[in-house]
């Protein structure tokens, strides 16, 4: 036989023969016990507790009182005040403004002169009336004489309350020449210069009280039950049921807080946002002595007190499932679904009044898929960590 033909085939003859010998001495292999993979948890233990509703709002500080600085007497004006200017401070009784009194003075020292010479027509009437009257008893004097005499001290009487009345107009008149400070408060805005003929009625100024300011807060319909106000509450809360409210405002990488408390509600919503507007009022001072002020206009973010709930339980907003379910972890660490009463959804958390019971563990991982009963390891995390 050819040798090319005959080599080949030899090859291939022993390659079979070392594969069916490998084949045939293989080892076997041993199935490992099968061991399922067991998801792991975060879960919260839960804790009842007290706690107290808050509503969020904001807006904007308005002075609690602004009045406009009205000259009540027309002159000029011969002394203005340093605070009198835009932002100038000022204590209640400071004196503002005042206005050339040389004419109110000389009307003072008239009425003063024809107040002097009506008592003395007053007095010379009444010693008059009871001279005629006493003839007239002795039939001396007529009824006639009688009658025109006390008709006389009757018109001296009245003489002499007009100019009572006149002297204190002429000293009213002359204590409005100066314009004085009705509260502690700062300047808005001032238009009088030195010397300018003021007139009576005409507005020189704009003030506003500093002692307290007031935010007007807008509060959504379904948010006002939390604040634990009786429903038939209107204008002005009552003092001891008023809610508490925190008003912050950041400057820079500082917040400032101002403690105040919400002290009336108006009487219907308004149209257009479906609001009804409460009203805070806030100290003008911050914390502290040092501190800044409220200032007027700054807009601020403010949180209401509201009414105080028993046995509720906070739960992150990752704790829900769809229904208002929760996962809770039983003993045996076996997942299983459960309904639960919902109080109220906040911004993260939600708060919880029934359907759990303290102790529990809730599952807080936002699983893809979870099947009732499965199996899970749960880690407890703390919830002030979350």
């Amino acid at each position: 036989m050819n040798k090319k033909i005959l080599y080949p085939i030899v090859v291939l003859v022993l390659g079979i023969g070392l594969a069916v010998l490998i084949a045939l001495n293989a080892p076997q292999p041993v199935p490992d016990d099968y061991e399922p993979l067991v998801t792991t948890v975060r879960v919260i233990e839960v804790t009842p507790q007290a706690e107290y509703l808050t509503v969020t709002s904001q807006g904007t500080v308005e002075p609690r009182s602004q009045s406009e600085l009205i000259p009540e007497v027309s002159g000029r004006a011969v002394w203005i005040s340093p605070s009198l200017v835009g932002g100038g401070s000022f204590r209640q009784g400071d004196a503002l403004l005042r206005i050339d009194d040389a004419d109110y003075r000389s009307a003072l020292v008239r009425a003063e002169a024809a107040l002097k010479r009506a008592e003395v027509e007053f007095d010379y009437a009444r010693d008059e009336l009871q001279r005629v009257q006493s003839l007239q008893d002795k039939k001396l004097a007529s009824q006639q004489q009688l009658d025109n005499v006390r008709r006389a001290s009757w018109v001296a009487e009245a003489n002499l309350s007009e100019n009572r009345a006149a002297v204190d107009q002429a000293k009213r008149d002359l204590g409005r020449t100066e314009i004085t400070a009705p509260f502690d408060g700062l300047v808005r805005n001032e238009h009088v210069d030195l010397g300018q003929f003021v007139t009576r009625g005409q507005s020189i100024g704009t003030i506003y009280a500093t002692d307290y300011m007031e935010v007007r807060l807008p509060i959504a319909a379904d948010q006002l039950v939390y604040l634990g106000l009786p429903v038939s509450t209107r204008g002005q809360i009552p003092e001891a049921i008023r809610p508490p409210v925190t008003v912050s405002a950041d400057f820079g990488n500082t917040r400032l807080l101002w403690e105040g408390e919400l002290i009336r509600g108006e009487a219907e919503f308004d149209a257009r946002s479906r609001m009804l507007y409460g009203v805070a009022r806030v100290r003008g001072d911050a914390n502290g002595n040092d501190t800044m002020p409220l200032p007027v206009g700054m807009f601020v973010h403010a949180e209401i007190r509201g009414r105080n709930v028993e046995d509720v339980i906070r739960l992150p907003r990752s704790a829900m499932r769809d229904n208002s379910q929760v996962m809770v972890i039983d003993p045996d660490n076996r997942l299983h679904f459960r309904h639960v009463s919902i109080l109220r959804l906040e911004h993260d958390d939600v708060l919880v009044s029934g359907g759990l019971e303290a102790g529990e563990l809730v599952c807080i991982s936002p699983l893809q898929t979870a099947v009732e009963g499965m199996q899970v390891k749960p880690v407890i995390e703390r919830i002030d960590t979350l």
